[in-house]
């Protein structure tokens, strides 16, 4: 995640491709375009004579494992120590009312998983020697994330190779090493000199994309998550060293850029297809820098004067999101509320025009980090203001960076809006072009003391509604047929979510 980057970045200035039917058609006439119209399109449902009441939205943090940021909180940590560590961040997950965790799991070319493709990460092992920590981190964290029902999102940086600049610092069997044509340096110098693998290279992109597959298909994720590093941002008086790539396999092209952009629009494209082959129900989404084009430079761009990813770092997105190659894209939205450079008003209407009628989901990664920062991020409701104008442009859901900015609270930034906006529990939207497989109403339910229980099958998880004054309100979603309320007692029903949270009918009321 380019977190500081990106501010800094911000102030200064071949037709291939199959279709999705499903996903790239338009919205119908009188459809959302955010991917909730099969819910809101449904009658209300009661319970006990009183209306269900339930948000739908996405309520997610980034843990990033690069240089330790968040986890672990050093390299070479013990299992148990490991573990204490990420169950702790899930309290903190659930303490905030989330029902997501994205987790950086590739951060450089490296893994959190035995891969075959890749090295062990060093932020975890604490080793550049290949040895690995013994224990299966990844198959832990999903367990432990699905028994607190958060949805579980892997997320990998694809193009990073190395977070080192000389290759012979390397273990002998790096991809890097072994396949030196596939990477290239850059910059060629200086601190924040790295490797990265060569996107104009198609073997070294099929090596990535197979990667990164290994893990869809070993292991019970939810989403695969890629954030803003494509080709690296610029620096100044330097290219990306392409020319021998271009050269070899840029037939057809007379712009190095439209090449690039191919490059990458490539990569989007197949991982989408691939994905969904393996496993239909694992949803794709990139968090993008949040400027695509400044409408001074493309009339379709939005009012901004930034750097514009698509000339930048050749990051096409507004056409990811209108082919359909994602289920969601979550552009960093790192900017204030009238900032005159990118103004978040501004930024979030017009993404929100972009995915409208495309049923791609729109979240919004937050700049939680910010806070604190001089002028705008000063103040503490910054970024309520931002997540109440969210709600006006029928945003899906925010992705907040980072954990330990959560962890920490600034200002009291986060409890103000986690009490004001986000006191109880929401449901993940669903999302269209996701199997759907709505499972029979929980039966026999009864309640004993403060404890629900209930009947349930063929479910994934299950949500318990509370009948307060004329609603029912969404009170606990749980993976487990019982529930215990911390409150006082009271009038419940349940109804059953299939892994794409579509919902079943509530139960028969159970009350005391």
């Amino acid at each position: 995640m380019a977190a500081l980057i990106v501010i800094a970045l911000a102030v200064s200035g071949t037709v291939w491709y199959l279709a999705r039917n499903d996903r790239i058609a338009g919205a119908a006439d009188g459809e959302r375009g955010d991917g909730r119209a099969d819910r809101d399109d449904r009658p209300v449902a009661h319970c006990a004579g009183a209306p269900l009441s339930a948000p739908h939205e996405l309520r997610g943090m980034w843990l990033t494992t690069v240089r330790n940021t968040d986890w672990p909180s050093r390299p070479g940590l013990d299992p148990e120590t490991l573990k204490a560590e990420f169950r702790s961040w899930l309290d903190l997950a659930q303490r905030l009312n989330h029902n997501a965790i994205f987790v950086q799991i590739r951060p450089s070319g490296d893994a959190f998983w035995p891969s075959l493709d890749a090295p062990w990460s060093d932020w975890l092992t604490g080793r550049r020697d290949g040895s690995g920590p013994g224990w299966d981190p990844l198959e832990f964290m999903i367990e432990e994330t699905h028994a607190r029902n958060l949805e579980f999102h892997a997320w990998f940086n694809p193009y990073k190779a190395s977070q080192i600049a000389d290759p012979n610092l390397l273990q002998p069997d790096n991809p890097i090493r072994t396949h030196p044509d596939w990477s290239v340096t850059f910059p060629a110098t200086g601190p924040d000199s790295r490797i990265y693998f060569n996107p104009g290279v198609p073997a070294a992109r099929a090596f990535v994309e197979d990667a990164i597959l290994d893990a869809v298909r070993r292991y019970d994720l939810d989403g695969v998550h890629f954030d803003d590093f494509f080709y690296p941002y610029p620096v100044k008086g330097q290219d990306f060293p392409d020319d021998a790539a271009f050269a070899q396999y840029g037939k057809g092209f007379t712009d190095k850029g439209e090449w690039r952009r191919d490059n990458v629009n490539h990569l989007v494209h197949e991982m989408d297809l691939r994905i969904k082959q393996i496993k239909p129900w694992v949803k794709f989404g990139i968090s993008p820098f949040g400027i695509w084009r400044n409408d001074t430079t493309d009339p379709k761009g939005s009012p901004t004067r930034g750097l514009q990813s698509y000339d930048e770092i050749y990051a096409d997105t507004r056409r990811w999101v209108r082919e359909g190659w994602l289920d969601y894209i979550a552009p960093q939205l790192y900017w204030n509320i009238g900032f005159a450079v990118a103004d978040y008003s501004k930024l979030l209407a017009w993404w929100s025009s972009v995915v409208k009628g495309t049923g791609v989901q729109l979240y919004v990664g937050q700049a939680d980090y910010r806070v604190g920062q001089p002028g705008a991020w000063s103040d503490p409701a910054e970024l309520t203001r931002q997540l109440r104008l969210n709600a006006k442009y029928e945003v899906s859901g925010s992705i907040h960076f980072t954990a330990s900015n959560l962890r920490d609270d600034k200002l009291g930034a986060v409890k103000q809006y986690r009490d004001a906006l986000n006191a109880g529990p929401a449901l993940v939207p669903t999302m269209r072009g996701l199997p759907r497989h709505t499972p029979p109403t929980p039966t026999s339910v009864t309640v004993k003391g403060h404890t629900v229980s209930w009947r349930g099958a063929g479910a994934t998880s299950f949500a318990v509604y509370k009948v307060e004054g004329d609603k029912a309100s969404l009170v606990a979603t749980t993976r487990r047929t019982t529930w215990t309320d911390p409150g006082s007692k009271g009038t419940y029903c349940v109804s059953a979510l299939d892994r794409s949270w579509n919902e079943s009918q509530p139960s028969i009321q159970g009350m005391n």
